[in-house]
């Protein structure tokens, strides 16, 4: 589990609210309330089931006006993400909870900002004016 300081600011806060949200559901739920700990849950404080989670999902995106893709491909962005970001391979490995360097190949995608960064790198390097 990672502590709060391993996250952004922002996605901190917002679980904080999500927290507090769900604290009024158990409030609400009363007796009812099943929690086992899930930090996303039904209103009765259960496991989502993952056809509900997929339709959330889908709705999420509709209304980003973001492309239609799967809930597991958020994995693959957030691999991808740390590559734009220039994130070394091993903190990539333990943020994604890889214990396999071969799941980079699986999940990271080089995209156009990549490779404009290595392209400028190298031109840095080679074609360096001097001061």
């Amino acid at each position: 589990m990672y502590s709060e300081e391993c996250l952004p600011a922002p996605l901190v806060a917002e679980l904080q609210a999500h927290r507090q949200e769900q604290e009024a559901e158990r409030a609400k739920a009363g007796e009812l309330w099943q929690g086992d700990g899930w930090v996303f849950t039904d209103e009765l404080g259960r496991q989502i089931n993952a056809r509900t989670d997929g339709f959330h999902w889908k709705r999420l995106l509709a209304a980003a006006g973001v492309r239609d893709a799967r809930l597991h491909d958020a994995r693959h962005t957030a691999a991808t993400v740390l590559l734009e970001l220039g994130i070394n391979h091993r903190a990539t490995m333990d943020v994604m909870g890889w214990s396999s360097a071969t799941m980079a190949n699986r999940y990271q995608h080089v995209t156009e900002p990549v490779r404009r960064s290595i392209a400028e790198q190298v031109g840095g390097h080679l074609w360096q004016r001097e001061v």
